[in-house]
Order: structure tokens, then C-alpha cells, then sequence
């Protein structure tokens, strides 16, 4: 195993080690942790190295991206349009999940990577084959937003990273009255629902679940809407 590891080491350094060995240190350490340094050290360079096959840590994480985007399945062969969609988006989110700073990475960027762009490509044309108009389809990417990269920007943001929500201070049964008896409709939600810890979406909440529902939702509604040939107003 040691001598594995030594050869793997001292393999060729190409663009595409670098960056899997850059998803692999983010995977294990966090994103936030990561560095050229740090990434040099795992892959027995110096940080100059690094350099030949990426310009700055933004094309890093820009390339590191495109490896996770990579991972998605490829679009399910004959099937009806909404089943295929809904596989491929649910193929992203596991993509997403095995790699949990992924979707910070995504948000962060300015302008989409080659891999991003060359999958929304493809989902469009999804959309365009099961017989969405082009003016349907546009409007069903802004209503599809992140989650045709399989995650949702939430209400509220989830604790900063490296918080454990356990850690968090409860809230006192008098505060927990009071506000009950100010917001009764969200007691009402909070108090009758089984509880998830892990969610994203807030306590009380499958991640899961609740990302499936929201897909579903949408793509049963597209589908009424090109059943009516729906068109927005001026058509576009």
C-alpha cells in the first residue's frame, strides 16, 4: 500500500490530478480549509507546480466544479420528459451530496464553468424534446433555479460552517410561549412536524423529501402548462 501511494505520488501531474486531488482534500477537510499550499503538500509538489495547470484558486475551484457537474448521469433514454428530468436533477444532488461544499462553490461564482454550461445545455434540450415551447422552457429555468443543479437556496441560511446545530442555544419555554402566541401559524408547523437535525431546510424538515416534493411540484405544473400551450405575456 505504501508503495501505491509513493507511485500515485509521483505520477505525471496533470490538470485533471489536480483537481480531483483538489475535490478529495475539499471532500475530507472542507472547502474552507483548502489551499494551493495544502493541495501541493497532498500531491508531493511544491505550490508552483500547481501554477502550470491552474491560474489562481478561482480556476481551481472553477475546474473543481466541473468535476462534480461531471458526475452527473447522463440523461435516461427513452423516457417521458419528466421522468428523465427528474432523474438527472436527483443524479445531481447525489453529485452535490458526496461533495457537501459543492453548492457554496456554485453560488459563489460570477459567471457558470464550461461543465455547468454544457449541463444546463442539456437539460434545456430535455425540456425542448419532451415539448416545452421556448418561451415555457425559459420561464422554467428561473422557476427551476438551483435546483436543476439538485439544491435549494433555503429561506433561511443554515448555520455558519463548522456550528454544530446541537451546540445552538434552545429557546427557554416562556420565549417559546411567547412566541407561539405571536406567530401561531408557524408553532403550528414547527410543533406537528417530525423532526430531522441534519435538514437544511430547518428543523422538522427531510432535506430529501422536502427537495423531491418541490421537484415534483414544479414539473407536474409544467406539465399542465404545456398541455394548455401556455404562453407567457408577449411570449417571451
Amino acid at each position: 500500500m505504501a508503495q501505491q501511494a509513493e507511485a500515485a505520488r509521483r505520477a505525471p501531474l496533470t490538470r485533471e490530478r489536480v483537481l480531483r486531488a483538489a475535490v478529495d482534500l475539499a471532500d475530507g477537510t472542507g472547502i474552507d480549509a483548502l489551499s494551493m499550499r495544502k493541495l501541493a503538500q497532498s500531491l508531493g509538489v511544491v505550490p508552483m507546480a500547481l501554477y502550470k495547470h491552474v491560474a489562481n484558486k478561482e480556476e481551481l475551484l472553477d475546474g473543481m466544479l466541473d468535476v462534480v457537474v461531471g458526475e452527473i448521469d447522463p440523461p435516461v433514454a427513452d423516457a417521458d420528459w419528466q421522468r428523465a428530468v427528474r432523474q438527472r436533477i436527483l443524479s445531481a444532488r447525489r453529485s452535490l451530496l458526496r461533495h457537501p461544499w459543492a453548492s457554496r462553490v456554485i453560488e459563489s461564482r460570477t459567471a457558470p464553468t464550461p461543465m455547468v454550461l454544457q449541463y444546463m445545455d442539456s437539460m434545456i434540450s430535455m425540456f425542448r424534446a419532451g415539448g416545452l415551447s421556448v418561451d415555457l422552457t425559459h420561464h422554467v429555468m428561473h422557476a427551476m433555479g438551483s435546483r436543476i443543479l439538485g439544491f435549494s437556496q433555503e429561506l433561511f441560511g443554515t448555520p455558519p460552517p463548522g456550528v454544530d446545530p446541537a451546540t445552538l442555544p434552545a429557546v427557554d419555554p416562556e420565549t417559546a410561549r411567547q412566541m407561539a402566541a405571536r406567530y401561531p401559524y408557524i408553532a403550528e408547523i414547527t410543533t406537528r412536524v417530525a423532526h430531522d437535525d441534519a435538514s437544511v431546510v430547518g428543523s422538522g424538515c427531510d432535506d430529501q423529501f422536502e427537495f423531491e416534493f418541490s421537484l415534483d411540484l414544479l414539473l407536474d405544473g409544467v406539465e399542465q402548462l404545456r398541455r394548455r400551450a401556455w404562453t407567457s405575456r408577449g411570449g417571451h
